[in-house]
């Protein structure tokens, strides 16, 4: 079996740090999660990773100064830095001190994946790289995603929208737990405007119509936050 290429991932927010790593470890990544510099350092010194993903703005010891710390005894371990700063300034200290990316909040998922692999592709070209996955279950059906076609019971299949396919797969890969409406937003439209949203809604409501033949599968609104694809053993 090969193994997962390991991210560590330093971000103080808990719920960003969460979805962050829920949604790299949905795409075949193993991720340690920090929230501060200081508990990056020692589990940085404890193993070996393939890639460092470094929020800038954090309590104890900043990004930048756990990436110079870093570089001290190790020149070519990746890292990507998360900012909520766009200045010109904080962008090229970052890349003076060692990084390989910079990538300024908020952004897609798909927008990160990119850059990882991107980065990844540079530094470790015989890695093996982890593949989305083409297939999900739920419940008593089948979602193929490269076709963009779900399978209720042996016979009936439904041809999906690119868009519909989209969003089921955000939903499956975060099966049973609540998605927010922005990651879905940027991460299939890639911006979360007003008709941008209006067009999620509907294709939600079309899925929701695809999977009732399932009644232990549904899509559950949560209001003011997001959706769940709820699917019960």
């Amino acid at each position: 079996m090969k193994s997962k290429l390991k991210i560590l991932l330093l971000e103080d927010d808990a719920n960003l740090g969460f979805i962050l790593t829920e949604h790299l470890e949905m795409n075949g990544f193993t991720v340690q999660h920090c929230t501060d510099g200081v508990d990056g350092s020692a589990a940085f010194r404890k193993m070996k990773f393939s890639l460092c993903l470094v929020d800038v703005m954090m309590p104890k010891k900043d990004g930048f100064t756990f990436v110079k710390e870093i570089r001290q005894n190790d020149q070519w371990v990746p890292v990507i830095f998360l900012t909520a700063k766009s200045l010109k300034e904080d962008r090229i200290e970052g890349l003076k001190i060692g990084a390989d990316d910079y990538i300024t909040k908020p952004f897609s998922m798909e927008e990160l994946l990119l850059r990882i692999t991107a980065v990844l592709k540079r530094t470790h070209p015989a890695a093996p790289f982890p593949e989305k996955p083409s297939q999900f279950t739920i419940g008593s059906m089948l979602f193929d995603v490269r076709k963009s076609q779900l399978t209720a019971g042996t016979r009936k299949k439904i041809q999906l929208t690119t868009k519909e396919a989209d969003v089921l797969a955000v939903l499956c890969a975060h099966q049973n737990h609540l998605v927010e409406r922005e990651q879905i937003l940027n991460t299939v439209w890639q911006n979360d405007s007003y008709y941008s949203a209006r067009s999620m809604d509907v294709c939600v409501s079309k899925l929701r119509k695809y999977l009732k033949s399932d009644p232990n599968v549904s899509i559950v609104n949560v209001h003011g936050k997001g959706y769940t694809l709820l699917v019960d053993p």
